[in-house]
């Protein structure tokens, strides 16, 4: 089953299980949201509305409050010097679209649960195989770090050897001049 329905001046069709991206609600997140505007409901028997369909609903949960990325806005007029440069961010509500209710009161639920994103809460913990790269992640890094303090202390050698060895040569022509 899938409906046809209105949020924001704007027109979705949507399915039980289905993310959708609507305008901004008013709505805190993991709440349970009954979206009345059903345009059209189809499935096993269509149902149009005119406009709307009365004792049709859809069932959402609200899994994120968010906002979409920066767009530039610029307005120039040639020949004017008029240059104006504006950024806008849009903001928006990602919705789990829970259950689907038809006029005649068929129900099509959705198979999975809403995950709701919360960016003040910390993200999910990353998985078991994520765990265990980590560390070989961490040794390749001592690894490499261990390399080059090697090879710090071998150029240092090379060089304090380097200083002696033209010393002893200055010592000797010195000494050889006095003869």
């Amino acid at each position: 089953m899938y409906a046809i329905l209105k949020s924001g001046g704007k027109q979705y069709r949507v399915k039980a299980g289905d993310s959708l991206k609507v305008e901004k609600l008013d709505q805190a997140l993991g709440a349970e949201v009954e979206l009345t505007d059903v345009l059209l409901v189809g499935g096993a028997e269509t149902f149009i509305g005119t406009p709307v369909l009365d004792n049709a609903k859809v069932t959402a949960v609200v899994a994120k409050q968010a906002r979409k990325p920066k767009i530039i806005v610029l307005k120039k007029k040639r020949r004017q010097g008029y240059r104006k440069l504006q950024g806008h961010r849009q903001d928006f509500t990602e919705l789990f679209i829970k259950a689907i209710t038809s006029p005649n009161g068929e129900v099509s639920k959705a198979d999975g649960e809403a995950k709701v994103y919360d960016p003040a809460n910390k993200p999910a913990p990353a998985s078991s195989e994520e765990k265990k790269a980590a560390p070989k992640v961490a040794k390749a890094k001592k690894k490499a770090t261990k390399k080059k303090a090697a090879t710090k202390k071998k150029t240092a050698k090379k060089k304090t050897a380097k200083k002696k060895a033209t010393k002893k040569k200055a010592t000797k022509k010195a000494a050889t001049k006095k003869k």
